[in-house]
């Protein structure tokens, strides 16, 4: 140590992957799924380990490994900026985006746990904590889920004490608005009038039909129009905004702050995804920027992990608590903490994040060697 600040050398960064599958098979607007992989990684210096993750696919293990970790070892580890940029810079010729951001992203939320433990203080204090606990709602509600589905997992959002609860509707490319419009009149009755409607359509709908979609979704009340057009469609983003009452948001694609830039003036909410757009690093710069346009930022899904960047962000409005990965963090980790009040309670009892691999292995995980 030197005046307080951890110099020891990154000594290794390792790398794997667990794919689990969903209890049932799972789609939204624009896609179907039957699994997720956690792709893990681990950085090592001066007797202590950082972990960070995402959810990604496989290669993103093998970019970690072939590509990432040797621009990363013998940097100090308190030079997270530097090792993200040499990291991007090793990856010009790949693209700096999709799953090559998605491995940058894991190594990055790695080494802000390991300079935390190395500096033995929480990582939310070592983030600049400005809240005790980050609001959550509730997500999920898939396309595939039949009403009897969702009302269990309304039942769980209402325990949990969410305040707001999103469901996916766009069901086959915006082929079934009847159904997507008869399943959040379906959520109302579920949750109740106090509960804050939001719904998420993966960009399932094209331009004319978002609209149509929106105003109807206005008469019943929904607040959160989510992906109602492609995030890559920009302009039709701005006009849907500007045409509904309903928020218009997107962001969960997003890799660095370019991509950020480019949706500021489209939505009325930022969302932001560390396990995509660079880890904490990257999350960070994209929600300064949103704060520098008078925009709130919103975490997209894995919420253990957005947990200590989401209580630095003062420009917060919340934190997906999504299904898939509220089941899945507490098999791959231990010291996920409970939501209460529709809140997560930020972690100040433990250094670093808090949280460790399990013990225990994951039910039905396929192992991947990157090797």
């Amino acid at each position: 140590m030197d005046g307080g600040r951890p110099t020891a050398p990154i000594a290794a960064i390792a790398v794997d992957a667990f794919t689990i599958p969903t209890d049932a098979p799972e789609s939204d607007g624009t896609l179907e799924w039957d699994a997720t992989t956690a792709v893990v990684a681990t950085a090592h210096a001066g007797g202590q380990t950082g972990l960070g993750w995402t959810y990604s696919t496989g290669a993103a293990a093998a970019i970690v490994r072939d590509h990432l970790a040797a621009v990363v070892s013998g940097r100090e580890a308190d030079d997270i900026a530097g090792c993200w940029s040499a990291m991007h810079r090793a990856c010009r010729n790949l693209g700096t985006r999709g799953v090559v951001m998605h491995a940058i992203s894991a190594v990055d939320v790695a080494l802000w746990d390991l300079k935390a433990r190395l500096l033995g203080v929480p990582l939310a204090r070592l983030l600049g904590r400005c809240r005790h606990a980050v609001p959550v709602y509730g997500s999920g509600g898939f396309t595939s889920m039949s009403d009897e589905q969702l009302g269990a997992q309304v039942e769980g959002w209402h325990k949990a004490g969410c305040r707001a609860m999103k469901i996916k509707i766009g069901e086959d490319w915006g082929r079934c608005v009847d159904r997507d419009l008869d399943r959040v009149a379906t959520l109302r009755k579920l949750a109740g009038p106090s509960v804050t409607l939001m719904v998420d359509a993966n960009g399932g709908y094209e331009r004319g039909e978002a609209r149509r979609v929106g105003e109807l979704l206005d008469e019943l009340g929904v607040v959160w129009f989510e992906e109602p057009v492609s995030s890559d469609d920009v302009t039709g983003l701005a006009g849907l905004r500007a045409a509904l009452r309903c928020d218009v948001t997107a962001g969960e694609y997003v890799a660095d702050i370019a991509d950020a830039r480019l949706l500021v003036g489209a939505v009325d909410c930022l969302q932001l995804d560390a396990t995509r757009c660079g880890g904490y690093t990257g999350f960070l710069r994209a929600a300064a920027l949103a704060a520098g346009h008078q925009l709130a930022v919103s975490a997209h899904c894995a919420p253990a992990l957005h947990l200590p960047v989401a209580a630095a962000i003062p420009n917060l409005r919340h934190v997906e608590w999504f299904a898939d990965h509220v089941r899945l963090e507490p098999m791959l980790l231990d010291g996920v903490p409970d939501v209460h009040d529709g809140a997560m309670p930020v972690r100040l009892d433990e250094i670093g994040h808090g949280y460790r691999l399990a013990d225990t292995k994951l039910p039905g995980a396929k192992g991947f060697d990157p090797r």
